[in-house]
């Protein structure tokens, strides 16, 4: 071994052990905060409200540290694989690991005692002079600036990202698609608040894309025996490095449903909705949010009422995307009058109606009732449109509640069973993103010439394009590896540290790739002024970012706390 990899392997051990020792920080703040929080053995969801800003931050923290580990887990793959190819992305992995460690080192020390912590407890990560060196030496101004250099000469290229020949295919062929098809007409869909062009949808249903979380038997390309979330993933991230709005989404409504319809349909609805979704036949949609119920999906308050026959729609559903354009969609709503119930009067139900290009629609059926929808007007995530829609008595069939009559009061559940597929999918539509902005960022800082020379030249940009590529390796790791693990059957919170950590991050991203463009940046004609518009989205939907990390990471930590929290 050269001395070079031998520095390389130890550096990673070092990396390995300050992040465990953070770690370490982390689970007892969180067996801190549980003792706070608890009565009888169980936590009180009071407790959790009066303690936000600290649950929060373990959140980020968590979800943070979760991604190094992955991201190191990356390196050590490459280096037991190839040393030749393992350099750079090691390298990388160093950086984003102390970054990481100082994050949270930083937040903690501002108010240790929120955290249970002592500032002696939280000094000992840095106490062992090796860590403190490794830390120094990481995130010394020299050392990130040569890794931007690093970035600059090789074009942004991330190194080997060890997918499978399978894989490799699915990610070549939608990447010769987003550049051929998707890039050109992204900037008119944008501009001009287009419906996604059929020009970018027919294609796609012939590439079976719409099948890709749908198993064979019931016509998709999923194998029966074996879910493929990283096929979607990749999918999705080349989609979205072509355009977010016009392309990068169009998997999530389809997926939503084929997963809700696989855990509770009856095996008439999967041979009956699955083959016609397969082939983007009727497109689909998903409205369960509400006007004051967003992310609290338990206060669900459209209401079905029994009739003969089936149920009457009445209420309201907002962000409901690609209504319009879609041909049925997945609605839930209260089949109980008892509010007490809550997330267990719910039920789910696929609504038909006609397809429409327009930004408003009303639907009429001979059945009876009445259905309209207006496009909401946003600042960007223009091609999909998001609409409010209207129910006044719409009849539904019961034979279109999903789970037939077996599935009132189940339908809170089968919408969970669909979203958890959202989260990593959307984190996956964050990197697609970054991938784009990162390529204009490295080509541009080439081109553009401050005080006689490229700014590709100047300390702080070879800092700037350095730690976009730290931060793009470590979103694109955990986004992978966690697909792998939902595959398994496990992974659920990693998930969703992976949503909450890529949309925050893509936020920041964008915005320093706009940066880089200067004056051009803000003019609508260059890209990354729409990247940086559509990165603001993504901490918004499929989980808003506070819901996601105190409602779901952060309880679920402190619940966990005593069996010791992973990260």
């Amino acid at each position: 071994m050269s001395e070079a990899s031998l520095a390389n392997r130890q550096q990673l051990e070092q990396a390995v052990a300050v992040l465990a020792a953070t770690t370490q920080l982390i689970n007892d703040a969180l067996s801190a905060l549980k003792a706070r929080m608890t009565e009888a053995g169980r936590v009180v969801p009071a407790r959790l409200d009066e303690h936000q800003l600290a649950l929060y931050e373990l959140a980020v923290s968590w979800s943070e540290c979760t991604a190094a580990r992955f991201m190191l887990n990356h390196a050590q793959r490459l280096a037991d694989e190839s040393a030749a190819s393992s350099a750079f992305p090691t390298r990388l992995a160093h950086l984003f690991c102390a970054e990481a460690v100082s994050n949270t080192l930083n937040r903690l020390r501002t108010r240790p005692a929120d955290f249970g912590l002592t500032h002696a407890a939280i000094g000992t990560v840095t106490a062992d002079t090796r860590a403190a060196e490794f830390l120094e030496q990481q995130l010394a101004a020299q050392n990130i600036a040569a890794i931007g250099k690093l970035v600059l000469d090789r074009n942004g290229d991330l190194g080997p990202d060890l997918l499978d020949e399978h894989h490799t295919m699915m990610r070549d062929s939608f990447s010769r698609f987003a550049d051929e098809v998707v890039a050109p007409l992204a900037e008119e869909v944008h501009r001009h608040d287009l419906i996604i062009p059929d020009e970018i949808l027919e294609p796609l249903k012939e590439m079976g894309m719409f099948g890709l979380s749908i198993p064979a038997s019931y016509g998709g390309l999923q194998e029966d025996d074996k879910e493929d979330t990283l096929g979607m993933i990749v999918v999705t991230e080349e989609l979205s490095r072509g355009s977010l709005g016009a392309a990068g989404s169009l998997i999530t409504r389809p997926e939503i449903l084929a997963r809700a319809l696989l855990k509770g349909g009856t095996e008439e609805q999967k041979h009956h909705w699955l083959p016609q979704i397969a082939l983007g036949e009727p497109l689909c949609a998903v409205a369960v949010t509400e006007p004051n119920y967003g992310s609290d999906v338990a206060g669900v308050r459209l209401r079905a009422t029994a009739t003969e026959g089936g149920w009457l729609l009445n209420g309201a559903k907002t962000w409901c995307t690609f209504g319009g354009k879609a041909g049925v969609l997945l609605v839930l709503a209260r089949t109980s009058p008892d509010l007490t119930l809550g997330h267990r009067g719910l039920s789910m139900f696929l609504v038909e109606k006609p397809s429409s290009d327009g930004h408003s629609f009303e639907v009429t059926p001979e059945s009876g009732g009445k259905l309209t929808g207006q496009a909401i007007a946003t600042m960007e995530y223009r091609g999909m449109h998001s609409f409010a829609l209207f129910f006044d008595d719409l009849f539904v069939p019961a034979e279109n509640m999903l789970g037939g009559s077996g599935g009132e009061g189940n339908g809170f559940y089968y919408a969970m069973a669909g979203f958890a597929g959202g989260r990593i999918q959307t984190a996956a539509r964050a990197v697609g993103l970054m991938r784009a902005a990162f390529a204009k960022a490295i080509s541009y800082s080439k081109e553009r010439v401050v005080f006689a020379q490229p700014i590709a030249q100047y300390q702080l940009t070879q800092v700037k394009l350095a730690r976009m590529a730290a931060l793009l390796l470590a979103c694109r790791q955990i986004t992978y590896d966690v697909a792998l693990l939902m595959d398994s059957g496990a992974g659920d919170m990693e998930a969703s540290a992976a949503k909450l950590f890529a949309s925050k991050t893509a936020e920041w991203f964008t915005r320093e790739a706009l940066q880089i463009h200067g004056g051009m940046g803000y003019a609508e004609e260059t890209p990354v002024s729409r990247y940086f518009a559509d990165a603001r989205v993504l901490s918004i939907f499929e989980g808003a970012e506070e819901t996601l990390a105190l409602k779901v990471i952060a309880r679920s930590l402190i619940e966990n706390a005593d069996a010791g929290a992973q990260a």
